[in-house]
C-alpha cells in the first residue's frame, strides 16, 4: 500500500548528498510552513518544558503500510557515507532486541533512519532517542512522518515486529533553539500484540548520571559494508564537554542518532543503564561521538512520554 497522495507526492529516498539524518545533525533544509503543514496530519502541541507531537490512528497505519521490508532494504543501498570507522565494531554477541532501527519521512519527505532503545516505563511504550530524529530544531513547524520502530533490527528481519510511534515527546528548547537533542517517544500497541516492553524487554535509564562513566554507545551507522543493516557499537570512557553535553571515544556515523550510551553494559544479558544517546559527532563527523547530559529536562520529556 502506497502513503496517502498528499505526503506519496513527495517521498524520495535520500541520496549522498541530502542522506540520512547523520549523527553531525540534521543535514536537510527546513521545508516551509506551508509544505510542512500539507506532509503531516499530526497535530502539535507545546506545554512547559516540552513540545508533544500526536499521530492519530489513521496515519499510524500508512506509517505500518509504508514501511514494508522492502523499503527498509531499499533505504540501507541508497545511502552510503563511506567506510566503518576502526573504533566502531558489529556486535557480535547475545542479541539486544531492546536497540532498533527508527524509519521515519523528513520534513522534505526523504525516507531516512535514526536509531532507538526501548526503556523501562509506567506505560511500557516509550523508546528514547534524540530529538533530531522526532523534528528540525529552531523550526517548530517541522516535525517528521511514518515514523516506525523496528526493535532487534538485523540485515532485513524484523523478528520482534515494527511499532508504528503515535507521540514524539521533545524539549521545546530543541524545537526553538536547537538546544537539548533528546526524544522520546510512544509507539502502539500492535493489534493482537504485546506492549513493547512486554515483548522485547527494556534498558533502564538514569537521569543526571556525570562523566566519567564507562559506557558502550549503540547504533545502525549508514557506513560501509554494514549500510544501517547492523548494530554497531563503541565502548569507552565519558568525558564532560561543553553545553551540557558529554563525549565518549566513538566514531558511528550517520543513522546511529539517537543510539542509547549504556552505563553498566552486561554483555552477557544485553543490558545496562541509559546516560544519553548518539547526537553528533566532531565538525568532520568522526571522533569523538557527543550526545546530552538527560538533565532535568530530559526526565520532563521521559515523564510526559511514559504518561501518554
Amino acid at each position: 500500500m502506497s502513503p496517502s497522495p498528499s505526503r506519496g507526492a513527495r517521498r524520495t529516498v535520500p541520496g549522498l548528498a541530502t542522506a540520512l539524518l547523520a549523527v553531525a545533525g540534521p543535514l536537510a533544509a527546513p521545508a516551509s510552513p506551508a509544505a510542512a503543514a500539507g506532509e503531516a496530519g499530526a497535530a502539535a502541541a507545546g506545554t512547559g518544558q516540552v513540545s508533544t507531537v500526536t499521530y492519530t490512528a489513521a496515519e499510524r497505519t500508512a506509517a505500518l503500510s509504508y514501511w514494508t521490508p522492502a523499503r527498509m532494504k531499499q533505504v540501507s543501498r541508497a545511502v552510503d557515507l563511506g567506510p566503518t570507522g576502526p573504533l566502531s565494531k558489529p556486535w557480535t554477541g547475545k542479541g539486544i532486541p531492546s536497540i532498533g532501527r527508527l524509519f521515519f519521512a523528513d520534513s522534505r519527505g526523504q525516507d531516512t533512519w535514526c536509531t532507538a532503545s526501548a526503556v523501562t516505563s509506567g506505560n511500557h511504550s516509550v523508546i528514547m532517542t534524540a530529538a533530531h530524529c522526532a523534528r528540525l530544531g529552531s523550526s517548530p513547524v517541522n516535525t517528521y512522518s511514518d515514523i516506525v520502530f523496528v526493535p532487534g533490527y538485523a540485515k532485513g528481519k524484523t523478528p520482534y515486529g515494527r511499532y508504528a510511534v503515535k507521540a514524539t515527546v521533545t524539549p521545546r528548547s530543541w524545537a526553538e533553539d536547537t538546544v537539548n537533542d533528546v526524544a522520546a517517544m510512544v509507539v502502539a500497541t500492535p493489534a493482537y500484540g504485546k506492549q513493547l516492553t512486554d515483548a522485547v524487554g527494556a534498558q533502564k535509564i538514569a537521569f543526571g548520571r556525570a562523566a566519567g562513566e564507562r559506557v558502550a554507545a549503540f547504533g545502525y551507522p549508514a557506513t560501509d559494508p554494514q549500510r544501517g543493516e547492523e548494530l554497531l557499537y563503541c565502548a569507552g570512557t565519558s568525558q564532560r564537554a561543553p553545553e551540557g553535553e558529554q563525549r565518549v571515544p566513538c566514531d558511528l556515523g550517520g543513522g546511529a542518532s539517537g543510539g542509547p550510551w549504556l552505563a553498566g553494559f552486561n554483555s552477557a544479558t544485553g543490558k545496562g543503564t541509559v546516560v544519553s544517546v548518539n547526537s553528533h559527532g566532531a565538525g568532520d563527523g568522526g571522533t569523538p561521538m557527543y550526545g546530552p547530559t538527560l538533565d532535568k529536562t530530559a526526565r520532563a520529556v521521559y515523564d510526559t512520554a511514559q504518561r501518554g
